[in-house]
């Protein structure tokens, strides 16, 4: 499903495997060390001002979304891949122009015949947030 939309102005802004090293897990063995994570963020924004204007105010910073991808990994141990990723789509939503996140949490080391484990989720702006007005 594509999440840049022309007609409704909203913009596709993306992180892509973000590997990172993360204390997670509910098992004992878990506990006290790190491991391989993957992220990846999707997320729906809206387009604001006029087309073709350089100006990074104007739109969402991919590096800001990285910083608290990372501080939010690097604040503690999680138990759940879900909740991890929750904890990322409410940080992203955080900034009024993304009308949607999707994110994708991935252990890396767990089965050895297996790339990865994990989850995806989606998170909408709420329905009682109206989306900021387009700028012209």
């Amino acid at each position: 499903m594509s999440i840049a939309d022309a007609g409704r102005h909203i913009r596709h802004v993306f992180v892509r495997d973000l590997e990172l090293a993360a204390r997670i897990g509910v098992y004992a063995s878990e506990h006290g060390r790190t491991q391989r994570i993957r992220v990846n963020v999707d997320l729906g924004a809206v387009e604001s001002g006029e087309d073709g204007v350089d100006d990074l105010d104007r739109v969402v910073d991919y590096s800001v979304i990285v910083e608290r991808v990372r501080a939010l990994v690097a604040a503690g141990h999680v138990r759940l891949v879900e909740t991890l990723a929750e904890r990322i789509a409410a940080a992203c939503l955080e900034d009024p122009r993304i009308l949607s996140a999707r994110i994708r949490v991935e252990k890396l080391d767990i089965y050895p015949d297996a790339s990865s484990v994990g989850v995806e989720i989606e998170r909408l702006r709420a329905a009682t947030c109206p989306p900021p007005a387009i700028e012209s």
